[in-house]
């Protein structure tokens, strides 16, 4: 009879290791919501166009969607640490020249530079996680301290953004990577062990072009529908880039080393865990967008503390996060993310009941315990997909639940901020007071954020806006529902 070989446990290297991967994750969360305070003082002193400017806040994210699947596979081929450290190097000199570019146009270069580094450092960090911790419960709470770190710096993002602009020029905020990059690339090599494939085959250009051509245009379409653009040309871009993702596909299938392994999705949970992620974030993002703005335009608060009053939500994301493993121990990972989504559908849920009146604590309450039940889903999810795959194609599957979590925003984004637009225009229909003159009726159909003068007109906007973020709590709530649904039936082994 052969003798089962017992996982060896990480110790104190292996746990230091992970302080040293979640540098570049706090960093890259942190990256994209400083940016947002960052804009109004840049685009005072490059002076970009309106067009620009979307480019500026959204070339980054784009890149990152675009490569995340190529770099997964490329440090699966020519090692993680070996990418990481190149990624790193990148994305710090990218962080320089973003710091210090002299144009709008030279800050969207360096922004999409910035994304491509990005998309490095994602796969990278997880896939090593999967290879430096062997044991499955000490992997589940590694994933969960990698998760928990993309909250901590979306949460710290306002406040530390807000600190560094109020004191420098808004340069230094693409600075703050610097040092994490340095800190990084004296860590990794005595922290960080180096894996790849034995077998790895050859990287094929053609699948790279193709997974380019789908992601970027889909992921470009629900952005311009999320903000308002023009929606055949939006969809005409989505669906055409839909095209290119079958015939990616078609492609995977032939080829003997292919750049995404299809067979990760002959496994059961795997298809399970990657709806669960990208329609959890779907939810997730999408709320985040339009209570951002409530906070912002119906309940008065500055920009800085509107950041403010998220942390607790975060932070409530965190120990949701942190919870997850302990729950899944006991219980099974299916039950432990449904029962967070339950939990994630009354906070949704209470949010429905909003009104214009309802003041700044029970809605921070309701998201609040939203986003605690929304922690599970993320971490339980992703390793889930992690380990289903073989330790050598583990930046693959890794590229694979992070590209899901960037699709679910983007769709998040783009779906229920359609729906928050609807009925905000719908419902000012109905209630501006009689008599608004016809300029004044457009403009407040543009949006709340058009509206200038207070009075009756701003009442009735607010009020409408308000019945739109009920209208998104909602869908929320059903489709967390329902994910939890999917969770406890197809994740409960």
């Amino acid at each position: 009879m052969s003798e089962q070989i017992t996982p060896a446990r990480a110790g104190p290297r292996e746990w230091l290791g992970l302080a040293v991967l979640a540098l570049p994750t706090l960093l890259l969360a942190l990256d994209q919501s400083v940016l947002f305070l960052a804009a109004p003082h840049l685009a005072a002193d490059l002076r970009p166009t309106a067009g620009q400017m979307l480019w500026i806040m959204d070339s980054y994210g784009f890149m990152i969607a675009g490569f995340l699947v190529t770099m997964g596979t490329l440090g699966d081929r020519i090692g993680r640490r070996r990418l990481l450290m190149i990624g790193s190097a990148a994305f710090g000199a990218a962080s320089v020249l973003a710091a210090y570019s002299a144009s709008a146009e030279m800050l969207i270069a360096t922004r999409a530079l910035l994304g491509v580094a990005a998309a490095t450092l994602m796969p990278a960090t997880l896939a090593l996680i999967r290879n430096m911790f062997a044991v499955a419960a000490q992997r589940a709470l590694a994933v969960a301290v990698w998760m928990s770190c993309f909250s901590a710096g979306t949460a710290l993002g306002p406040l530390v953004g807000g600190a560094v602009l109020e004191h420098f020029w808004w340069g230094a905020a693409f600075l703050m990577g610097v040092p994490v990059m340095v800190l990084l690339l004296v860590g990794a090599p005595a922290l960080l062990p180096e894996y790849r494939d034995p077998t790895p085959g050859r990287l094929d250009l053609g699948s790279v072009a193709l997974s380019l051509g789908a992601v970027l245009p889909v992921v470009y379409g629900l952005k311009e529908i999320a903000q308002g653009g023009s929606a055949p040309v939006a969809l005409m871009m989505a669906a055409g880039g839909a095209a290119i993702g079958y015939w990616f596909v078609r492609r995977q299938r032939s080829l003997a080393s292919p750049l995404l392994d299809l067979r990760l999705f002959a496994e059961r949970k795997v298809g399970a865990a990657l709806v669960v992620i990208m329609l959890g974030m779907v939810a997730v993002g999408g709320m985040f967008l339009v209570f951002t703005q409530y906070v912002q335009l119906v309940l008065g608060l500055s920009p800085w503390l509107s950041g403010l009053a998220m942390v607790p939500s975060a932070l409530a994301m965190i120990a949701g996060t942190m919870l997850a493993p302990w729950l899944a121990r006991r219980t099974s990972a299916g039950t432990a993310i449904g029962a967070g989504l339950v939990v994630s559908a009354a906070g949704f849920g209470s949010l429905a009941l909003a009104g214009p009146g309802t003041g700044l604590v029970p809605v921070l309450a309701g998201l609040t315990v939203a986003f605690l039940g929304a922690g599970p889903f993320g971490a339980l999810g992703i390793g889930l997909v992690v380990e289903s795959a073989r330790p050598e194609r583990a930046g693959a599957a890794s590229s694979l639940s992070e590209t899901s979590g960037e699709f679910g925003v983007a769709v998040g984004l783009a779906l229920l901020g359609s729906v928050a637009a609807a009925v905000y225009r719908s419902r000012l229909e109905v209630t501006r007071p009689p008599g608004t003159p016809a300029e004044a009726a457009a403009t407040a159909r543009e949006g709340l954020a058009a509206i200038a003068e207070p009075g009756p007109l701003l009442d009735a906007a607010r009020a409408a806006f308000t019945e739109g973020l009920n209208a998104v709590s909602v869908v929320a709530a059903a489709l967390v529902l329902l994910l939890a649904a999917l969770a406890m039936l197809r994740l409960r082994d």
